[in-house]
């Protein structure tokens, strides 16, 4: 196993080739805690061809040898759908100046070793070289502390985002729907996270 995978950025069609690759990988890394995710290649697919679509979407790919190991998205929030929008036009917040990231995926066997940090630094720099917007955000998916399902000793990931300079926007919370391992289709609340993204040198 190549324990150091190379961190590359695409953007619109340099992202056909691995497409695939990044569909499979979702499916594996949220069908695990905490989001249960039971997806298909087919919606998978159209959800990224979405990114290949977009100019200003990103996503940054990990990979070791030929494989695709992690992944990490972005595009501007006026780009995505009303329902990501939504928290941020009833908080006064100008979609328009939002970058959103959409998820970050990485296997197991992969973490630990800085590319979380990287996928950050590259839609953040992504972001501010596109100069228009004043910040980035994601959401993460709510649960409860007691949840049975929750796996012992598991870690979540608000200390790394807290590090990273993001903050927790406790009322910006939205809905989304996805099949759930055991319960079939679920509303789930999402609550977003956001930084000021200060400007290019």
């Amino acid at each position: 196993m190549d324990s150091t995978p190379a961190i590359t950025p695409l953007r619109g069609q340099q992202l056909l080739p691995v497409l695939d690759d990044i569909a499979r990988l979702r499916i594996r890394v949220f069908n695990d805690w905490p989001y249960l995710y039971q997806g298909s290649l087919d919606y998978e697919r159209e959800y990224l061809a979405a990114y290949a679509a977009t100019p200003d979407a990103i996503c940054v790919i990990a990979q070791a040898g030929d494989e695709v190991v992690g992944a990490s998205t972005g595009l501007p929030l006026l780009d995505d759908g009303p329902a990501f929008r939504k928290p941020f036009e009833q908080a006064g917040m100008d979609p328009a100046q939002v970058f959103y990231f959409g998820e970050s995926v990485l296997l197991p066997a992969y973490r630990g070793q800085g590319i979380g940090h990287a996928f950050f630094d590259a839609r953040e720099a992504h972001a501010r070289a596109l100069g228009r917007f004043s910040l980035t955000a994601f959401c993460s998916v709510d649960r409860a502390a007691d949840d049975p399902r929750r796996p012992a000793g598991h870690r979540d990931n608000d200390a790394f985002w807290h590090k990273r300079g993001y903050t927790r926007q406790p009322g910006m919370t939205m809905q989304l729907q996805w099949s759930e391992a055991g319960q079939g289709e679920v509303m789930h609340p999402l609550t977003f996270w956001t930084r000021a993204l200060e400007p290019c040198a």
